[in-house]
């Protein structure tokens, strides 16, 4: 018989056509390739700012981003993610597929929401409020106990707190919150009562005891701002987003003075030091600038660092990540300015290198975390956020949102002196609180312990000379609002 030859054709050539006249964007899904994880492969046109949207994509879904390639020269994007989700398995669900595809190609009429309306920061409940209820942005500088009286401000303001997000860095504090109208339910839209809020929380902000010539421009940088924010929908991501500009404005990453060059920087960003070094330098040849990143690992780190090259108007040309399994992450981006230019100067390759050291840093909190639920009512965040700064906590980072008649609240907080909060005088509250249910979790940077749910009650010369818990339920629980469990 004799041999019969066929000639050989690509593989791709049936998509040539799709990939030169349209449709603009395809997603593939790829769960056969790698044993361990999903492989997310997009091949669009390009536009400003796709990169981030994909990565935004990603992100509101909890996924890991293991590896990712990427590549937007000459007109075109591809992209390829190795992902796993929050359970470091592959992605089996078919709704979560559908969304990926449906989210980042561009068959959509609209962005549909994710399919896991369920909370990916902290397991706080996320939803869209940005049409249902006021949105009210705060940013400036941070002292002890900033939160709690912003807080106390909305609550004597008849404000009901539908959700707040908010960070603390470097003395510099940014919050978004959703609010509504205690009767109604319903977006506060009078002009005038607005314009009360705006003025009531701008002199909480302001309100520094000294305020010294060079403390005068960080002032003026304080804003608060009623109504729609940038970012929109509502998202995890968008929030998120928003929080990173807010914290880019009053200029976070002017913290403490830290050794920074454009040939790189290393700080301990924790206690195990682990280092965190981020550098520039020049590929004349291709007229990129290109920034190199080495620090812990952990979720979210891609979209806080592209997040914030792109606010500061930089254009993602290459890129690579990865991480190890000693828990590192490497990321490489090949970057311009968006006038084609790239980071000749010193003072710019510095600005840039601290920001994105600030970007990193801002989401890692260290202290304990405090989850906790109770029927929600107005105040129920300014009391207990009081209790927490009566007796010497600070609240550095919260994520509160109400899911149905329960308000949900996660807190990281830390001693106000700057020393670690004593565990010991943690496990000894919760025992102190009696049948009151409250997971704590201490923030260790390299490993998360497991909270402990037996609560057991101890004799009185057994307890700690300050009882913390026992002030949480005369403040609290008299209200008659009891904390349940945290699922």
């Amino acid at each position: 018989m004799k041999n019969v030859c066929w000639p050989y054709f690509d593989p791709d050539f049936d998509s040539l056509p799709e990939r030169i006249f349209g449709p603009t964007c395809r997603v593939c899904i790829d769960n056969e390739s790698m044993e361990d994880c999903t492989v997310v492969k997009v091949d669009s046109v390009n536009k400003q700012g796709l990169l981030l949207e994909v990565v935004q994509v990603l992100t509101d879904l909890n996924l890991t981003i293991s590896k990712g390639y990427i590549s937007s020269d000459a007109g075109w994007f591809m992209d390829v993610f190795h992902v796993k989700d929050e359970h470091g398995k592959k992605l089996r669900d078919q709704n979560v597929i559908n969304y990926i595809q449906q989210a980042i190609g561009t068959t959509r009429e609209s962005t549909p929401s994710p399919p896991n309306a369920r909370a990916y920061t902290n397991n706080i409940f996320e939803a869209d409020h940005s049409s249902e209820h006021t949105a009210i942005e705060m940013s400036g500088t941070d002292r002890p106990g900033l939160f709690s009286e912003i807080s106390a401000a909305l609550a004597d303001l008849q404000c009901n707190i539908v959700e707040v997000h908010a960070w603390s860095h470097n003395a510099r504090l940014a919050c978004v919150a959703y609010i509504s109208d205690p009767s109604s339910h319903t977006p506060i839209e009078d002009p005038h009562r607005l314009a009360s809020i705006e003025d009531h929380l701008t002199t909480v902000l302001r309100a520094n005891t000294v305020r010294s010539a060079g403390e005068q421009s960080q002032i003026n940088n304080r804003e608060v701002k009623t109504g729609g924010f940038l970012g929109g929908e509502g998202t995890v991501s968008n929030v998120e987003r928003r929080l990173h500009q807010l914290m880019l404005s009053v200029r976070d990453f002017d913290g403490p003075s830290r050794s920074s060059s454009s040939t790189g920087t290393g700080l301990n960003n924790n206690k195990g030091g682990s280092k965190m070094v981020v550098s520039i330098e020049n590929c004349d040849q291709k007229e990129y600038s290109i920034v190199n990143i080495e620090c812990k690992d952990r979720r979210r780190l891609m979209f806080d660092t592209i997040c914030t090259l792109t606010d500061m108007q930089y254009v993602i040309f290459h890129a690579s990540v990865s991480s190890d399994h000693d828990g590192r992450a490497f990321q490489e981006y090949f970057i311009r300015h968006n006038d084609g230019y790239a980071l000749h100067t010193e003072s710019e390759k510095e600005r840039v290198i601290k920001c994105l050291e600030a970007a990193i840093e801002r989401r890692v909190s260290e202290g304990v975390l405090l989850k906790l639920r109770a029927e929600n009512r107005l105040g129920l965040l300014s009391d207990i956020t009081r209790v927490l700064r009566e007796n010497g906590l600070a609240v550095v980072r919260a994520d509160v949102a109400t899911d149905g008649e329960k308000a949900v609240n996660a807190f990281y907080v830390r001693d106000i002196s700057g020393n670690e909060v004593d565990m010991g005088f943690i496990k000894s509250m919760k025992k102190e609180m009696g049948l009151t249910d409250l997971e704590v979790i201490k923030n260790d940077t390299s490993t998360t312990t497991s909270p402990t749910r037996t609560i057991t009650n101890i004799s009185p010369h057994e307890r700690h000379r300050f009882s913390f818990g026992d002030l949480l339920k005369s403040q609290i629980e008299r209200f008659s609002h009891n904390f349940v469990a945290i699922n």
